[in-house]
């Protein structure tokens, strides 16, 4: 018997609403919340973080800065710079087991002597040898290591260059956070190209996706031409640069800074602690 145009109708709405309502099951739930402070400070308390990241803590205030980003579990982030891991392994136990974060450090230098474009330190002479110092344990090394801790296990070392930093299969919308602490200024006299870095960090973070920067304050008019001497950079220097890149101002932390620093040494003098930014971004 042919099927009457209203029930017909009435059946079509009903699959309709089947569909979205099946839609709706699929579709993953909201963010997880940020992380609360008393989270934060039990993260940074835990009694199996080293003691040298302890000694850390008293000039990095990582209740503060876990705070300010915003650390959700579950995030996938990417600590570029990583070095020996502070920041790595904070971000690693703040988005838990769930969460992944990747340390980031470039390949091994070559022999020759890089690149310095931009706030050089007085450049050596051609085949001069450097100064002699203990040779720091490489970052994938170091990282390896925090992540035989239980509560670390999701960091990932990751050796790229710094204007490809990203693992390819994240390169497009797989971040969920970007971090990168205090080494900025440092890609001017070594010549990294910023504005690679700053378009593989857009284009691997995914919409609403955070990129948060710290440095140590240059005096205005500074630029980043104090990079090699003084290890700063002009805060608004490296606002304007970022940007270019896509990206829109959302914060600025001020709970490292220090207007008595004269910003006119590497060391200020009389000693204090370093004038210091915190800019987070966000990918529109």
């Amino acid at each position: 018997m042919p099927i009457r145009p209203a029930f017909a109708l009435t059946r079509t709405l009903a699959l309709a609403c089947l569909a979205l309502a099946l839609a709706a099951c699929s579709t993953p739930g909201p963010q997880a919340p940020a992380l609360s402070q008393a989270r934060i400070d039990a993260i940074v308390a835990s009694p199996d973080r080293s003691e040298a990241d302890r000694r850390n803590d008293a000039r990095r205030k990582p209740q503060a800065m876990l705070a300010f980003i915003g650390v959700r579990p579950g995030m996938v982030a990417l600590d570029l710079s990583a070095a020996g891991g502070y920041t790595t392994e904070l971000i690693a136990r703040a988005t838990g087991p769930t969460g992944r974060v990747y340390g980031q450090s470039p390949p091994r230098p070559p022999a020759s002597r890089p690149a310095q474009p931009e706030g050089a330190a007085s450049p050596l002479p051609m085949g001069a040898p450097a100064a002699a110092s203990p040779a720091p344990r490489p970052s994938p090394v170091a990282l390896a290591e925090r992540a035989k801790n239980p509560n670390a296990s999701n960091i990932v070392a990751v050796v790229r260059p710094f204007e490809d930093p990203v693992p390819l299969e994240l390169a497009s919308n797989g971040l969920d956070l970007v971090t990168l602490m205090f080494n900025y200024h440092d890609f001017g006299h070594m010549g990294v190209d910023r504005a690679a870095v700053n378009r593989a960090v857009f284009a691997a973070l995914k919409p609403g996706g955070l990129y948060v920067i710290a440095d140590h304050s240059g005096r205005p008019g500074t630029g980043i031409s104090e990079s090699g001497t003084l290890h700063r950079i002009e805060q608004s220097f490296l606002r304007a640069e970022v940007e270019r890149a896509g990206f829109r101002l959302v914060d600025e932390g001020n709970f490292l800074r220090n207007p008595a620093d004269p910003r006119d040494r590497n060391t200020p003098e009389p000693p204090q602690p370093k004038d210091e930014f915190v800019l987070k971004f966000v990918k529109p």
